[in-house]
């Protein structure tokens, strides 16, 4: 199994995360709740088992839990994953939701890059910040190790914006980490 557990502690987040790439039960509870629908759904999505528990300050707002909750789940999937060998490496997913389109390509390359085109149609969804959207993948991208490209070209919700992006890295995700037929890396240097 392709698990790991992670631990992160500062002055502003507790966090623990347990992530399993081959699947398994999905707890989230990080105090936002529009947070854990998206996180649910990411995990759902992708496959993955994945329990996390996250306390953040969030009497200051929800960059804090956001960023460090990318950090932690990036963390986590760099480990579970390993050398990004052995694995399709490649993933790219698009979901329709209602009125909204969400176009999702990756590299798990150990190249970490964000390209975030999504321009939010409200700035909060029920107790989140629409704005740490970014900055959530942009912290699990960083500490995952992979190349990810959002595309939103349009929607005028932005629950519906936000579940479609989280949906299809999922699904992605779900594609790029299976594993390949001959365990080799799919690279031409012969190393990621």
């Amino acid at each position: 199994m392709r698990s790991s557990t992670v631990e992160r502690k500062t002055k502003e987040t507790q966090i623990k995360c347990s992530l399993c790439l081959d699947g398994g039960e999905i707890e989230v509870e990080t105090g936002i709740g529009f947070f854990n629908h998206m996180l649910d759904a990411f995990a759902h999505h992708a496959g993955f088992g994945l329990k996390l528990d996250v306390k953040g300050d969030l009497e200051v707002d929800n960059h804090h839990t956001a960023e460090d909750t990318g950090i932690v789940l990036g963390s986590a999937f760099a480990k579970a994953i390993g050398g990004f060998s052995g694995i399709e490496r490649y993933g790219y997913f698009s979901i329709p939701m209602d009125e909204s389109l969400a176009n999702v390509s990756l590299d798990l390359s150990n190249r970490p890059f964000l390209v975030f085109n999504a321009k939010m149609a409200q700035e909060i969804c029920g107790d989140f910040e629409t704005a740490v959207c970014e900055e959530f993948w942009r912290a699990f991208v960083m500490n995952a190790g992979i190349t990810l490209h959002i595309n939103v070209p349009y929607g005028n919700n932005a629950h519906h914006q936000i579940e479609a992006i989280f949906k299809a890295v999922g699904h992605a995700l779900k594609i790029a980490v299976k594993p390949n037929e001959d365990g080799s890396t799919l690279s031409t240097k012969g190393v990621l």
